[in-house]
């Protein structure tokens, strides 16, 4: 059950009416990595956590996917008050001609032709937001470190989108939302450090090791000109899952034969193999 509270946690008042800058708030909506993509991302998440002892996990997952709807609804706010009181004579262009007028002055043409001066779920070049965007395994280690790096990317676009405008009310807005992601950031660092502790590093820690080529394991094949990448801690030294010795080969090994692949049946119609021709069919 989600109970919703008419105040906003955190205020959505932009300085002025800005339809270019809503335009890029978009971004930050219905983005890859925008609020929608982890809001959704962390409901799914909290709502498929099995076993009571993930207990805490559950609630933390579902505690951070609430907050992200509120994060939602002041973007989207945002957006609305960037839209309202445009110039007049932009939007009597608007309504005459949406697409030009809205093009003029650089907001988004489906703020003005589809929502009627709201926000959309869409990301700022109009695409919509797609649920493929999320990721909801059932495996708590390798959905953590895709919620770290959602984080890590929302955070960033939102410090591009800070340095994009001069409007002090948008942000301040933005500098909550780049604080909350900077927890969310340490937050999902010490819960997949707490969770490597008790699983190890690999992902699925369930699957037995002697299932897979352990020979192949623990190599960095070199796979492009030079050999700059055997210089790096991923190339030499244990292994972080601390079950092998990194090592680093100039020459990839070559197991497998060239594939020579059976003629297709004469139904499909393609190309003849060169020691047949229409006579032979």
């Amino acid at each position: 059950m989600f109970l919703h509270k008419k105040e906003l946690q955190f205020e959505a008042k932009p300085e002025k009416s800005d339809p270019l800058l809503a335009k890029q708030i978009q971004e930050l909506i219905g983005g890859q990595f925008g609020e929608m993509s982890v809001m959704m991302q962390y409901l799914f998440q909290g709502w498929s956590v099995r076993g009571e002892g993930n207990q805490k996990y559950k609630d933390l997952i579902l505690d951070i996917a609430t907050e992200e709807i509120g994060h939602v609804e002041m973007l989207v706010t945002l957006v609305a008050r960037l839209l309202d009181k445009a110039p007049v004579e932009d939007q009597e262009a608007a309504a005459k001609m949406p697409v030009i007028g809205a093009a003029l002055s650089g907001m988004n043409p489906q703020h003005a032709i589809v929502s009627g001066l709201g926000a959309r779920p869409a990301d700022s070049v109009g695409n919509p937001w797609q649920g493929s965007y999320i990721i909801s395994s059932g495996n708590l280690l390798a959905d953590f470190r895709a919620n770290l790096n959602a984080e890590s990317q929302g955070r960033l676009q939102a410090c591009r989108v800070y340095e994009m405008t001069t409007d002090q009310g948008v942000k301040d807005l933005l500098s909550v939302l780049i604080a909350r992601d900077s927890y969310h950031q340490n937050m999902w660092a010490a819960a997949i450090a707490e969770l490597e502790e008790k699983e190890g590093l690999l992902v699925p820690s369930t699957f037995p090791r002697e299932k897979e080529r352990l020979d192949l394991a623990y190599s960095l094949y070199n796979h492009s000109e030079g050999e700059y990448s055997s210089e790096g801690s991923w190339a030499n030294g244990q292994a972080l899952d601390g079950q092998g010795e990194l090592r680093y080969e100039s020459t990839p090994p070559v197991e497998g034969s060239i594939p020579m692949l059976k003629a297709a049946p004469p139904s499909t119609h393609n190309t003849l193999p060169a020691d047949k021709d229409k006579s032979m069919m």
